[in-house]
Protein backbone atom coordinates (compact mmCIF):
# COMPACT_ATOMS: atom_id res chain seq x y z
CA UNK A 1 0.00 0.00 0.00
CA UNK A 2 2.54 2.52 0.70
CA UNK A 3 4.39 2.29 -2.62
CA UNK A 4 1.80 4.42 -3.99
CA UNK A 5 3.22 7.46 -2.15
CA UNK A 6 6.39 7.38 -3.92
CA UNK A 7 5.02 8.61 -7.24
CA UNK A 8 1.14 10.19 -6.23
CA UNK A 9 0.69 14.00 -5.75
CA UNK A 10 0.74 13.69 -1.37
CA UNK A 11 1.69 15.93 1.12
CA UNK A 12 4.02 15.48 3.59
CA UNK A 13 3.32 16.47 7.70
CA UNK A 14 0.44 17.02 9.52
CA UNK A 15 0.13 20.79 9.05
CA UNK A 16 0.05 20.34 5.05
CA UNK A 17 -2.30 17.09 5.26
CA UNK A 18 -4.44 18.78 8.07
CA UNK A 19 -4.84 21.48 5.11
CA UNK A 20 -5.35 19.08 2.48
CA UNK A 21 -8.20 17.26 4.49
CA UNK A 22 -9.57 20.63 5.46
CA UNK A 23 -10.35 21.64 1.87
CA UNK A 24 -11.36 18.10 0.60
CA UNK A 25 -8.27 17.53 -1.45
CA UNK A 26 -7.02 14.30 0.32
CA UNK A 27 -8.66 10.75 -0.01
CA UNK A 28 -6.31 8.76 1.91
CA UNK A 29 -4.16 10.10 5.19
CA UNK A 30 -1.50 7.54 6.38
CA UNK A 31 -0.31 8.01 10.08
CA UNK A 32 2.36 6.38 11.83
CA UNK A 33 1.97 4.74 15.15
CA UNK A 34 4.40 5.56 16.85
CA UNK A 35 3.70 9.76 16.10
CA UNK A 36 2.33 10.99 19.73
CA UNK A 37 -1.49 11.05 19.80
CA UNK A 38 -1.82 14.80 20.43
CA UNK A 39 -0.12 15.94 17.58
CA UNK A 40 -2.00 13.68 15.24
CA UNK A 41 -5.49 13.75 17.22
CA UNK A 42 -6.97 16.34 15.40
CA UNK A 43 -5.74 15.07 11.75
CA UNK A 44 -7.84 11.63 12.89
CA UNK A 45 -11.16 13.40 14.24
CA UNK A 46 -11.16 15.75 10.64
CA UNK A 47 -10.33 12.76 8.71
CA UNK A 48 -13.27 10.83 10.64
CA UNK A 49 -15.52 13.94 10.19
CA UNK A 50 -14.87 14.19 6.19
CA UNK A 51 -15.08 10.21 5.75
CA UNK A 52 -11.50 10.27 4.83
CA UNK A 53 -9.74 6.79 4.97
CA UNK A 54 -7.07 6.55 7.52
CA UNK A 55 -4.38 4.01 7.16
CA UNK A 56 -1.78 3.16 10.16
CA UNK A 57 1.65 2.74 9.28
CA UNK A 58 3.88 1.12 11.99
CA UNK A 59 6.53 4.17 12.20
CA UNK A 60 7.66 7.59 11.40
CA UNK A 61 10.83 6.44 9.73
CA UNK A 62 8.86 3.55 7.89
CA UNK A 63 6.22 6.39 6.36
CA UNK A 64 9.00 8.88 5.72
CA UNK A 65 11.42 6.25 3.63
CA UNK A 66 7.94 5.04 1.60
CA UNK A 67 7.52 9.04 0.66
CA UNK A 68 11.49 8.63 -0.42
CA UNK A 69 12.41 11.18 2.47
CA UNK A 70 15.28 10.71 4.78
CA UNK A 71 13.37 11.47 8.03
CA UNK A 72 10.73 10.48 9.53
CA UNK A 73 7.03 11.35 8.62
CA UNK A 74 3.60 11.84 11.32
CA UNK A 75 1.37 12.08 8.55
CA UNK A 76 1.11 12.06 4.80
CA UNK A 77 -2.21 12.88 2.62
CA UNK A 78 -2.58 11.42 -0.85
CA UNK A 79 -4.33 13.82 -2.66
CA UNK A 80 -7.57 12.93 -5.36
CA UNK A 81 -6.83 13.12 -8.85
CA UNK A 82 -7.05 16.92 -9.79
Amino acid sequence: MLEILKGSNKTIGIKQTLRAVELGKAKTVFIADDAEEKVVAGLKELCLAGSVEIVSVESMKVLGRACGIDVGAAAVGLLKDA
